[in-house]
């Protein structure tokens, strides 16, 4: 369907995008049939200065999720939109602590992919044995597994263990990521959960990482710089320059500001552009999914 006539232009860009990033992921198998989430914060020019959150219908599968399906929720996750699809507020309670503590963050990606969870689980955590972990490692923070995060005494604990890092690998229990937009938390997991599978492949039959080759610290500690070269100046969606990086500007990532306006959006938005394209085929935007006729013998 197209844009509804009362929704704001930036709401709908915003669903749009969203629904976009829950069919890249169920489309490189890192859903976990409903139990994961993928939140995005509405702009101030829908929401004012309410703090005000789209985020999946619980119940439906993510490659059945829709710009029209998202619910508009606050951040004790109620809903502020009629909607005939129920939501998570249990499922909402990670994304809403790293809301509140990171107002430049839009938008928060969580997985529970197998190779995640196994790198989740061993002791050393990330290993820097490939290119991608380097991105990774530059702006990692890890939070021990303390149960199902249903209890608000762990939220100060979570923020904390977060600070100002975009990546988080939750112990025991998976991946997260964190973007300016929808599309910087999307590359940020997409190199996150590779950096997780070249591990498990390169551990697996070694009797420990002793076997493998680690990269050289002192190339770990220029990648933030490494990464902004790379992307032409456009920000670095895997970390933040400091002070004193020898290619930073002492002022940390400005992101997209460093951009012209009307330049074009960056190649790590593609993704999105083509998902979209691909579900105006298949009715992306419909209000709730058909019910599939059963398979015909052959």
């Amino acid at each position: 369907m197209n844009k509804p006539d009362t929704m704001h232009p930036d709401e709908w860009q915003l669903r749009v995008d969203l629904a976009a990033c829950y069919r890249l992921v169920a489309l490189y198998g890192w859903s976990d049939l409903v139990f994961t989430h993928i939140s995005a914060r509405l702009p101030e020019s829908v929401s004012g200065h309410a703090h005000q959150f789209l985020i999946n219908p619980y119940g439906l599968m993510f490659d059945e999720i829709t710009a029209s399906s998202l619910i508009k929720v606050d951040m004790q996750c109620n809903k502020l939109q009629d909607s005939p699809f129920p939501v998570n507020p249990a499922g909402f309670t990670i994304h809403s602590a790293l809301h509140a503590a990171r107002p430049d963050v839009q938008c928060v990606l969580h997985t529970h992919t197998r190779a995640g969870v196994a790198v989740s689980a061993l002791k050393s955590g990330v290993l820097p044995i490939s290119q991608q972990s380097t991105f990774v490692v530059s702006s990692l923070a890890y939070h021990d597994y303390e149960g199902v995060a249903l209890r608000p005494d762990e939220i100060p604990r979570l923020q904390a263990d977060m600070g100002d890092k975009n990546f988080l690998m939750l112990r025991n229990h998976g991946l997260l990521t964190v973007g300016k937009g929808i599309a910087d938390a999307f590359l940020s997991m997409y190199t996150f959960e590779n950096t997780c599978r070249i591990q498990v492949d390169a551990l697996a039959g070694l009797s420990g990482a002793g076997d493998l080759t680690a990269v050289n610290p002192q190339i770990l500690s220029g990648v933030a710089h490494a990464m902004k070269v790379q992307t032409g100046g456009i920000g670095v969606p895997f970390g933040v320059v400091a002070a004193g990086d020898p290619g930073g500007d002492g002022q940390g990532d400005r992101g997209r500001g460093d951009r012209p306006p009307h330049q074009g959006r960056p190649a790590h938005h593609r993704p999105l552009r083509q998902v979209r394209g691909v579900g105006r085929r298949h009715r992306v935007d419909r209000r709730a999914p058909r019910a599939r006729a059963p398979a015909q013998p052959r």
